[in-house]
């Protein structure tokens, strides 16, 4: 194990995906099993006194790796000298609001949070941003903290990714770790696009061994799409174990790298990859090496994922230029 820790802060750390995420953490799902860890939680004043329970679980539970765990309601003292920063705290849509009141609240948020993580964290800080409307929240960040890499400002698509290998696992009767390469494209939202054109099974395509065109290309969709809202409907909560095990699996691809031959999804800023608009932040199909991220290149794109991949790519840009103008009304 080495023994300087990497410092990862966790935001919104009292909520239940907080809860759900901080023990993975500390058992080094995220970052490794041969890493120290330092945890930071941060929380708003208001959950305060609920961020302390969890962090004195956190100490009971004596985890292995872990140097230290501390709680915070200061962004300024929680971001120093950051080295991975998981950003699960947001403002959710309550009933009544408008999209434009959501929207309002997070730009504030995150414009705050980025001031203080360009100036405290460390210049190679690694970003996640959780919280929705996670795409446009990420971009946000990124206008405020220029002095971080763009490269480093990313958004959690990953729990979408599962689910679509999940459903081509059961579909198939085959265990899900022998489904590869699925591709979630655009918005966490109910615009992205599960792709399986390039998806295989057990090192077949993916359409050849589920046989059923129609499904792949309808129910599956619909299926990944509504899988929050399922849960939600269930559990009267959205989903908290599963996001969490979801960003524990996107910081691990991105610090340690993906297996040779497979790719995972992130949302990542656009570099204008498959015609999706420059600086968009945008889910593609990516590699990582090195503790970097590289979109996938060169993938056929017929004229039905085409229209798909450009209705999430308009829905982000109409996403931003509501969140540029609650900013321009809070200047």
């Amino acid at each position: 194990m080495t023994r300087r820790p990497v410092n990862v802060v966790i935001t919104g750390a009292a909520g239940q995906i907080g809860y759900a995420l901080a023990p993975m953490v500390c058992a080094g799902a995220a970052t490794g099993r041969e890493k120290a860890i330092a945890l930071r939680l941060l929380d708003v004043p208001f959950a305060e006194k609920a961020l302390r329970g969890v962090m004195m679980e956190l100490e009971d539970a004596a985890f292995e790796l872990v140097e230290s765990v501390s709680a915070h309601v200061d962004p300024e003292e929680a971001f120093v000298d950051a080295d991975v920063c998981i950003m699960v705290g947001g403002f959710p849509r309550k009933a009544g609001m408008e999209r434009k009141d959501v929207m309002g609240k997070n730009v504030a948020i995150y414009r705050e949070q980025a001031r203080a993580l360009a100036t405290k964290a460390k210049p190679g800080v690694k970003i996640v941003v959780v919280a929705n409307p996670a795409n446009t929240n990420a971009n946000i960040l990124r206008k405020f903290a220029p002095e971080i890499p763009a490269a480093n400002v990313t958004c959690m698509t990953r729990l979408d990714h599962n689910r679509a290998l999940a459903k081509l696992g059961g579909k198939s009767g085959r265990a899900t770790r022998d489904v590869k390469n699925v591709i979630i494209w655009g918005n966490h939202s109910s615009t992205q696009y599960p792709d399986v054109n390039h998806a295989t099974i057990e090192g077949k395509t993916a359409r050849e061994v589920i046989g059923d065109d129609a499904y792949l290309d309808g129910e599956f969709v619909d299926a990944v799409r509504r899988r929050g809202a399922e849960i939600i409907e269930a559990r009267q909560l959205s989903s908290a174990l599963s996001a969490a095990s979801s960003v524990c699996d996107h910081v691990y691809d991105w610090l340690n790298g993906t297996k040779e031959g497979e790719w995972t999804s992130m949302g990542v800023v656009s570099d204008g990859s498959y015609g999706v608009p420059e600086g968009l932040v945008y889910s593609f199909p990516v590699t990582c090496t090195g503790g970097k991220w590289q979109i996938v290149q060169g993938l056929t794109i017929d004229e039905r994922s085409r229209k798909l991949m450009d209705e999430s790519a308009t829905e982000l840009t109409e996403e931003f230029e509501l969140a540029e103008a609650c900013l321009a009304e809070s200047a």
